[in-house]
């Protein structure tokens, strides 16, 4: 788009949170499941299958397609803005035709492609234009998840009970398109960026040779595992509460806290090491949570737990990043 400043905010920040405010929604599937299960007549537990396709999809595309994300950006988005989009809208048609196989097909593969390439499209370019603040762009990046869940939750809930669960889809779908699209054009690698065609010194194989690497894998198959699993439950976990201000609360504290907590946090991270954020955060937890009686503040324990190995997890992504930047992988 020509005559639009050239500058990071425009043509990384910018399209980053557009594309990432729109597959972000894949995390409020959790207050999706029981009006699709009840609109189809099967059980939740058939309906969460896609949700767990759509993330399988999401990381295998991005494994396996990182390669056209390296080669041309602007094809990477486009193709994720079309999946998305796509499949968002085949999902409420599958709805409508009570096709469960049809929503794991659209929900799970066609839209899991998108988020994994609209994904690594915008990391990509923020990591170019913020090459002396990887940190700052790695939290640009994630917020754009938290703050999708923030935004769309009582969106969808006021669709669903307007114009029900079928047409929901269709108008979301529609508004992401024009959203993501919109991000599709506005990204832009910095000018004069070339790729590195050189050989590296070091082979995708010894990267798994390599402890730092192996334990970091773990960590992050860890933290993911135990965030999805919270993640996809949420609705159903809230709904025991007695309390209004406990799911409010459980809410913002899922959506806010991911949105906001990236861009600060990452720089204490700097300053005190992994490690230490882990252990600082676990103990406070521990220690607020540990003198409250009641089973719901237990819960909130174990959701600060998970905060804290998401922290960790955060703190190292920038330096994986560097530590391999130079490896010739198709990642």
């Amino acid at each position: 788009m020509k005559g639009l400043p050239n500058n990071k905010w425009v043509r990384a920040a910018i399209p980053a949170l557009l594309l990432h405010c729109s597959i972000g929604t894949v995390y409020c599937w959790s207050l999706l499941k029981s009006d699709i299960a009840e609109y189809l007549g099967r059980s939740k537990g058939e309906v969460e299958w896609a949700f767990s396709i759509a993330i399988f999809f999401l990381g295998m595309s991005a494994a396996f397609a990182g390669r056209i994300v390296e080669k041309d950006i602007h094809k990477s988005s486009l193709i994720a803005t079309i999946c998305f989009s796509a499949g968002f809208a085949g999902t409420g048609l599958c709805v409508h035709f009570k096709s469960l196989i049809g929503i794991y097909l659209c929900y799970g593969v066609i839209m899991g492609i998108g988020l994994g390439l609209g994904y690594l499209s915008p990391v990509k370019t923020l990591m170019l234009w913020f090459s002396e603040q990887k940190g700052l762009a790695t939290g640009l990046a994630v917020a754009g998840f938290g703050l999708a869940k923030v935004i769309a939750s009582p969106i969808m809930t006021a669709l669903i009970g307007a114009v029900g669960i079928v047409n929901m889809f269709y108008v979301l779908a529609a508004a992401y398109f024009v959203m993501m699209f919109l991000g599709h054009l506005l990204l832009k690698k910095p000018d004069g960026w070339v790729e590195d065609q050189g050989e590296s010194a070091t082979k995708v194989s010894d990267i798994f040779k390599n402890p730092t690497f192996i334990g970091t894998w773990l960590m992050f198959y860890i933290n993911i595992t135990c965030g999805l699993a919270l993640i996809s439950q949420e609705g159903t976990a809230v709904s025991v509460f007695e309390h209004k201000s406990i799911i409010f609360f459980f809410c913002l504290e899922s959506g806010v806290n991911r949105e906001y907590d990236n861009i600060p946090f990452i720089t204490v991270s700097r300053l005190l090491k992994a490690k230490n954020n882990f252990i600082t955060e676990l103990v406070a937890s521990f220690i607020v949570h540990i003198f409250h009686e009641d089973t719901q503040f237990l819960v909130f324990f174990l959701f600060h737990f998970f905060r804290c190995i998401t922290h960790f997890y955060r703190s190292i992504q920038y330096g994986l990043a560097e530590r391999f930047a130079n490896v010739a992988c198709p990642v």
